[in-house]
């Protein structure tokens, strides 16, 4: 019998692994669960970043289940489906004009969800690397899909329903990796709109852990990250005007300064990539000039560096029905883990030992990709920075081509930046990593945009 015939009895297999919690807001269309709907998870404290409010649970495997045409989301991480059927009941009635915006407070989007890996160890499977460690990529996933669900609460309206707009995400500033996350800790991601403009948002999110009486876990955030995303009109595709934020407590505004900051230096690298005013670091130039022997005089090169063409990996796939979003595009977290593994790769290949991740530097989302696109994901690494040998880091770009073959076309739709450190214990048994060196201008351009948004 063919799995996903009949929804129902499959899904039901993740009733126990989430415990999913959103802020409620007045006249919520969410159900509302008996306190007492999850006996084992009765004294667990979940944290919050600013303002504690009162939360209902959505139980992740609920026999209340949409056709699966309509909710794709069952075939990703059982997390992203929790949180894409929470919207299912404003899709189903939505309104037909925009109505006029309302004034929201961050709280009213405070959406958190919690992964119980200390005692559900089916789902701590699927979050496993090989190396026992949690797979990042998966994580990535996730937050793509909270931080859209955290941008849907934001522009509903008062009464719940959903206005008929596009929410997509335009890029993602700095995904920081704090402190190790571990793999057997339950944790806790909680995403919040810490900005807003015209037609964009900002959503910042916080990953923390449960010290559980583990000495080597504080309370403190372990991964932090700031996703944008951008309101279109669903009829014409152009901009269209979001709910303005009010924040409440101090953190709150402090946040909203930090996003405001982050807007204006966006647009200060636009300006400044436009008219080719980055300032150029030497330790660049001297890079590119190194390139240059490699190519001219090979013999005399530098034998502790190796150019950046020869760092290089690529995989191409088909675009799955599958793999698409609740707008039937394909699912941005998607892409985001597909180049997060590819980016892993690379550094893998390249370094000669495991990397770990560090930060997702910056990612943009340039052309929405549509199932049955012919996806191209190239891989180099950029550069590294060898300045402190016992922690060396390595850069890598991923760039997503949407392939046309019938119209002899090919267009970028993302571009991924990554960092990554090497296995400590390789580096101190004499593991040394080369220098990476650009051979043409295009290359010294790349490499000067990764370490400006690097810096």
């Amino acid at each position: 019998m063919h799995p996903f015939r009949n929804p129902k009895p499959c899904l039901s297999l993740f009733h126990h692994l989430f415990r999913f919690r959103i802020t409620p807001t007045t006249n919520s269309p969410y159900p509302t669960i008996p306190s007492n709907h999850f006996s084992t998870d009765s004294s667990t404290t979940y944290p919050t970043t600013t303002k504690t409010t009162t939360s209902v649970s959505i139980d992740a495997g609920s026999s209340n289940r949409k056709p699966i045409s309509l909710w794709p989301g069952m075939f990703h991480s059982p997390a992203i489906y929790a949180l894409w059927e929470a919207r299912s009941s404003v899709f189903e009635n939505p309104v037909l004009s925009n109505g006029p915006s309302v004034l929201k407070t961050p709280s009213r989007s405070r959406t958190c969800i919690f992964y119980n890996f200390s005692e559900d160890h089916m789902l701590r499977e699927q979050y496993r690397n090989p190396w026992n460690h949690i797979r990042v990529g998966k994580l990535v996933e996730d937050f793509d899909a909270l931080a859209g669900t955290v941008a849907f609460k934001h522009c509903s309206n008062e009464d719940g329903t959903a206005r008929p707009l596009l929410l997509v995400t335009a890029s993602v500033d700095k995904m920081v990796l704090k402190k190790p996350i571990h793999i057997e800790a339950d944790l806790t991601i909680v995403g919040a709109v810490s900005w807003v403009g015209r037609s964009s948002m900002e959503i910042q999110l916080e990953l923390t852990q449960s010290a559980q009486g583990n000495p080597n876990i504080s309370s403190s955030p372990a991964l932090v990250a700031n996703f944008t995303f951008v309101a279109r009109d669903s009829a014409t595709g152009k901009a269209a005007p979001i709910n303005q934020i009010s924040p409440e407590s101090e953190q709150e505004r402090l946040l909203w300064e930090e996003a405001e900051e982050r807007n204006k230096f966006r647009k200060r690298m636009k300006q400044e990539q436009k008219h080719g005013e980055s300032e150029d670091p030497a330790r660049l130039k001297a890079l590119l000039a190194e390139g240059r022997i490699f190519c001219d005089m090979p013999a005399l090169a530098n034998r502790d560096s190796v150019l950046m063409k020869d760092t290089c990996l690529q995989n191409s796939f088909i675009c799955q029905p599958q793999q698409r979003n609740i707008h039937g595009r394909i699912f941005g977290g998607f892409l985001m883990r597909r180049a997060f593994e590819l980016a892993f790769s690379t550094a893998y290949a390249f370094a000669g030992a495991a990397p770990h991740f560090l930060e997702v530097d910056h990612v943009d989302f340039f052309k929405p990709v549509d199932v049955g696109n012919f996806l191209r994901l190239k891989s180099c690494v950029l550069y590294t920075e060898l300045d402190n040998i016992a922690e060396p880091l390595v850069n890598v770009e991923v760039v997503a081509h949407v392939t046309k073959p019938e119209h002899r076309s090919s267009e970028v739709s993302n571009r991924f930046y990554f960092t990554f450190g090497v296995d400590p214990v390789a580096i101190k048994n004499g593991l040394r990593l080369l220098h990476v060196v650009p051979a043409t201008e295009e290359e010294h351009g790349r490499c000067l945009n990764a370490w400006m948004l690097r810096t």
